[in-house]
This record gives structure tokens, sequence and C-alpha cells, in this order.
């Protein structure tokens, strides 16, 4: 690197300081938010510094607070790795430094998205003139999908909501399994459109297609149907053809929330989960999640590109206008980084082949553990193991939290506390491509020694 930009120096180097130790580091930050911020303490200094002594001072504080998120041992919040291509090219994207909002002005970067776009629609198997926004992650693409969806269902009534806004507008009816994620709720949220109507699902979260059937025949408003690919607890995969079938007899419109588990269906052997799932008219997912690229990398999908278009196109004199749509006009934001350039590079880098081997091996992976962890004394999996999702609780919710909170305390490992089926639980969700055979026997040591303890402290 030119001795010119000792500032890129001095960052590549705190970087590759950070990649060479986290995988082998305790997972969590080794200081806590007080420690950090006295760190950062302080007025707005009456002079600058230089830029490469910026970066240093900016590495030296905030390394202690970091969060080993890249380690192949945390299992937290269904939070992917990094891989190298992807992380090379986001580098890239920022020193680029281009607004990928106009195909016409910025025509390096949109043409990797439109390539990425391109190949994530063939690999997941949905329709290939289907429209492909580039967000923030799963929330923002949930909100762009339902967007779509409210937008289109409005003016099938003969409602603009361009125009007239959403006061005054005719109701949208919003149903969604009993145990969709949140995210689903944020959106819907900002939207205008309220709270969902639930559907009962069953012991893995799947919605109860039959209930739905009947649910969707006992008002005739205008109707989105929210299911799910992945279920956040078990993993498991809402039934899509019944569902679709069901949806669209009634003139619904169906929409996948598939933060992470909308890639399974790049892998053959896992293809049954997601069955009847490409007759859906919306989708949304988050490429930090399964596909392993950098944070910033929400995706939304959108059957019918002209849904998409009417919801978030606009145009002013200062603009440059394509003969097709613009980035822009795909998504909430105006001005935006090349969020997909870091997804064209990761598939790029992984081929069709990788990314079945990178989805499947995840997969491969939380069932060893979920093996693992079934063969320790008084440990209970769950969910079926069918995707990248373990839970386990302990013989009471005592133990199960005494447990979780010294795997914290020790910090080898690091999966998440939740609460599902009216028990305390402890979640592992499998989502980094180093995930291996090492790092799951060492988790289950890791659990197996919490455990011993755990009953040793509580008698």
């Amino acid at each position: 690197m030119s001795p010119d930009r000792p500032e890129l120096m001095a960052a590549l180097a705190a970087a590759q300081r950070w990649l060479d130790t986290v995988g082998s580091r305790p997972v969590p930050a080794a200081e806590d938010i007080d420690a950090l911020t006295e760190r950062f303490a302080g007025p707005l200094p009456a002079h600058g510094r230089r830029a490469d002594e910026v970066v240093r001072k900016l590495a030296s504080a905030v390394e202690p607070g970091l969060l080993a998120i890249g380690s192949p041992r945390f299992f937290g919040w269904v939070m992917g790795g990094t891989l190298p291509a992807a992380l090379a090219a986001d580098w890239l994207v920022s020193a680029w430094d281009q607004n990928a909002g106009m195909r016409d002005a910025t025509p390096g970067v949109v043409a990797a998205e439109d390539a990425a776009a391109r190949w994530i629609l063939e690999a997941l198997g949905l329709p290939a003139t289907a429209a492909v926004g580039f967000v923030t992650g799963a929330t923002m693409a949930n909100f762009t999908a339902l967007a779509s969806a409210r937008d289109a269902l409005l003016a099938g009534i003969g409602w603009d909501q361009a125009t007239l806004g959403m006061s005054g507008s005719p109701r949208i009816r919003v149903l969604a399994g009993a145990e969709r994620h949140s995210s689903v709720d944020m959106a819907l949220r900002y939207l205008g459109l309220g709270a969902p109507e639930l559907v009962g699902v069953d012991a893995q979260g799947r919605m109860d297609a039959a209930e739905l059937r009947h649910t969707l025949d006992a008002d005739q408003a205008p109707t989105i149907v929210c299911v799910q690919a992945g279920n956040i607890h078990s993993g498991a995969f809402d039934p899509f053809t019944e569902i679709v079938d069901a949806a669209h007899e009634a003139g619904a419109w169906v929409h996948v929330d598939g933060a992470f588990g909308l890639w399974a269906g790049a892998a053959a052997a896992l293809i049954g989960l997601v069955g009847g799932m490409a007759g859906a008219d919306s989708w949304a997912t988050d490429a930090h999640k399964t596909l392993n690229t950098p944070y910033d990398s929400g995706i939304a999908i959108v059957a019918d590109p002209g849904a998409l278009s009417r919801a978030f196109g606009h145009s002013a004199a200062y603009l440059l206008h394509s003969e097709v749509p613009d980035p822009h006009e795909k998504v909430p934001e105006l001005s935006r980084r090349a969020r997909g350039v870091p997804v064209w590079a990761a598939l790029a880098a992984l081929g069709r082949d990788g990314l079945a081997e990178l989805v499947q091996g995840l997969v491969d992976a939380a069932q060893l553990l979920a093996r693992g962890l079934a063969g320790l004394p008084g440990v209970a999996v769950l969910n079926e193991v069918v995707y990248t999702q373990v839970v386990i609780a302990l013989i009471d919710d005592a133990i199960t939290a005494r447990v979780l909170e010294l795997l914290l305390d020790e910090g080898l490992v690091r999966p998440s506390g939740s609460s599902w089926q009216g028990r305390s639980v402890i979640r592992f969700s499998v989502s980094n491509h180093g995930t291996d055979a090492e790092a799951v026997a060492q988790t289950v040591g890791a659990v197996a020694e919490a455990l011993d303890s755990a009953r040793r402290h509580l008698g």
C-alpha cells in the first residue's frame, strides 16, 4: 500500500489484528459501555489530528468493546460472519463512495448490483422477472416489500395511497403466524397497518394452513398474509404451498419473511423446506445472516416489478432518469451506498456449489451441535433441527438461566437466552461459515462444564 496513505495502512493493520484473533478470542467485549464511554469523553477537540493518528486512536479505543460476532462460537441473534471476498468488496464500496441510486450516474456499481440480483433469484428459485432492492437489513426488507403489498392492494380497490395517504383509507387486513418475527410487526407499524391478526401455529411455530383458510373466508377485506421461512426459535418453515394456494384464492398478497431461511432454497437437500415458496408475491432476507456478507445487506424482492416501483418511484428535475426503473425506485432511500456489491462478491466467490455447501454446512453444524447437546444429562433439545436453529432447556428454568449466565461469563461461546413454549431456553443460531466440528465440540464442552457448575451451585 502506498506510503502516501498512512491512514489506510493504519486501518489495514487494525483490521488484520482483529481478524487474526477473532476466532480464538473470548466472544464478549472486554470492557462495558461505561468504560468505553469514558474513553470517548471530552469536548470536541479545538484542533484536528492526522488521519492515521485518528484511525489508530479509534481502533485502540473501540477494540476492547468489540463483540466477536465473527467467531465460529458465536451463536447469538442469528448474526452471520463475513466471507473474505465480501469484506474486501465492502472496503471497495467505501473507497469508491458511489451513490448507487441512479443507474446512468454510477453504472459500475449498479451493473454489479443488477448481476447480484439476477444471481439471487436464480440461486433461490424465485421468479426471474422479480424486482430486487438492496436495503439495510431484514426489517427494512420487510418494510419495502410490505409497502408494495399495501399500495397494490389499495390500488386494486381504487385508492391511490401515494396521493391520498393512509388517513381515511380502506382497511387492509394483515394475517401472520402467532410466532412471526417482531420485525414484521415493526414494518407494519411503520406502514400504518397496525398489528397483525394472528393465525395459530403448530408446536414448531409453523402456521396452521387450515386455520388460515378459515380466517381468510371470514373477512373479504384486502389482505396481506405474512409467512415465515425460518422460525426464530425452531428454524421451521411454514407450509407454503397450502398457504399460497389459500391466500391467492382469496385474492390476498403473500409475503415471506425469510431473514435467514430464504437461503434454504439454494441447497438441494433443503428444497423440501421451501416448496411452494416461489409462488408468493414478495420476499425479504438479510445477506448478513446466512450468506455471510457484512452488515447493511438487506434484500427486498417483489414478484411484480411495477408494484415495487409504484411504491417507491419518484422524480425530480435534477435527477437522471433511466429507461428502466432506477435503483432508488426500488427502495426507501434516494441516496445509498452500493450495498449490493458485497453480495455480488460473496456469490461470485462461492458459486452455485459453494453457496449450497455454505447453507448445508450451517445446517450440518446445527444438527451436530444438537446431537452433542442432547447427549448431556438433563439437556432437552426442544426443536426439530431442520435448519440452523438449536433450542435447549434444562431440568428447570433456574438451571437454564444459571447455565446461560455461566456461558456468558466464561465467554468461550455466545448463545442467546429466550423464552419459548412457556420455558426459559438457550438458543444457538448457527450462522457463521467458520463453525466447524471443532467449534461444535468446544461449544458442547462449554455447556457441559456450565451445567456441572450450575448443578453444584444450585444443589
